[in-house]
């Protein structure tokens, strides 16, 4: 297992990381992700430690607590051989003050984590996403009061726009107050808006981007075909996909080359596709789900080989999409904004 640094920290994670949303599996949406239970939870969480694999990453709103409960209860007797990411933000009940990232929530939502996941610490916690009501101050405040009360090592955010991220470096910055050190961020062949702004963005600042959804919810599993019907079975078939509707031939268009090169490399498509993404820059960790061992043992094979330069340049070609503005308008001026390697 190759390890790298969290961003701007101290902190070495595997570059893979396993992410638990499929864990319990209550409610229409988690549903969809999976439903599993604490003894194959055990067996998962078993096969990424024999792999390397220390680092898993969790969510309160996960089937509404479910997943970070049996995440605590499959790394029971192994706290000290593994890292914990989980977050905070969304609905958590039905009270005025069930979500959001106030001091009143965060404090609330940090104990209840703690507890389901049956431990006094947490090594990395995220903003799930932003919060456009409660001041910027309020939740760095808080959060770095949780890091001084050593109940979270470091602090991190997901999802957030490049103004909502730089802002809160800065204010953190302004009080001397813990900085958020990675940035959990959708980002696959299919969707590479990320490299328009909050990739270089974290270049910048030494922000460590933690990949969510390499696979596209399982667009790039291998699965779709373009001379085959969907997937009658799945995330996306059963409701629990996200993002916008996309175009069918761009899809296919990068699943056509990704399994040309799949068959050179002797990799399955899967393996390709997060493979092409570990190579990117910024990327410190990508996070890799299954439902099943079959599944997670495929997902560890996407490390430990290189795809090569003129492979990669063939998937960065085939998915390549136009910028929107102001992009497209910095790409015009090259002598003032040179174009980075990764477009």
């Amino acid at each position: 297992m190759e390890y790298r640094q969290l961003g701007n920290s101290g902190l070495r994670v595997p570059v893979l990381s396993f992410g638990t949303g499929t864990f319990g599996g209550t409610g229409d949406f988690f549903k969809a992700w999976g439903n599993t239970g604490v003894d194959d939870a055990k067996k998962m969480v078993n096969r990424c430690l024999d792999a390397g694999l220390n680092l898993f990453d969790t969510a309160d709103v996960y089937s509404q607590g479910l997943s970070e409960e049996i995440l605590g209860q499959a790394i029971h007797g192994l706290r000290d051989r593994v890292l914990i990411s989980t977050k905070a933000t969304f609905k958590m009940g039905k009270e005025p003050n069930d979500f959001g990232s106030s001091r009143f929530h965060l404090i609330k939502s940090c104990e209840n984590s703690l507890k389901r996941l049956k431990t006094d610490y947490l090594d990395i916690y995220h903003m799930h996403g932003f919060d456009g009501i409660t001041p910027v101050d309020e939740t760095l405040n808080a959060l770095n009061s949780l890091v001084q009360s050593g109940k979270v090592r470091y602090i991190a955010c997901s999802n957030f726009s490049g103004w909502h991220l730089m802002k809160s470096l800065s204010i953190s910055e302004r009080y001397g107050w813990a900085k958020y050190v990675v940035h959990q961020v959708h980002y696959s062949l299919l969707s590479r808006e990320l490299e328009w702004d909050l990739m270089p963005l974290a270049l910048d600042q030494g922000v460590g981007s933690m990949v969510w959804s390499p696979l596209a919810g399982g667009r790039l599993g291998g699965k779709y075909r373009r001379d085959l019907p969907a997937p009658s079975r799945g995330r996306i078939a059963e409701g629990g996909g996200e993002g916008p509707e996309l175009d069918p031939e761009f899809l296919y268009r990068i699943i056509d080359e990704l399994d040309a090169i799949a068959k050179e490399t002797n990799k399955t498509v899967a393996q390709v596709a997060i493979n092409w993404v570990l190579n990117r820059p910024s990327v410190c960790n990508v996070i890799i789900g299954a439902r099943t061992e079959e599944q997670l043992q495929e997902n560890l094979g996407s490390i430990g080989w290189q795809l090569s330069k003129e492979q990669i340049q063939r998937l960065d070609q085939v998915s390549q999409r136009a910028p929107i503005y102001p992009y497209w308008h910095q790409r015009m001026n090259p002598d003032l904004n040179p174009i980075p390697s990764f477009y």
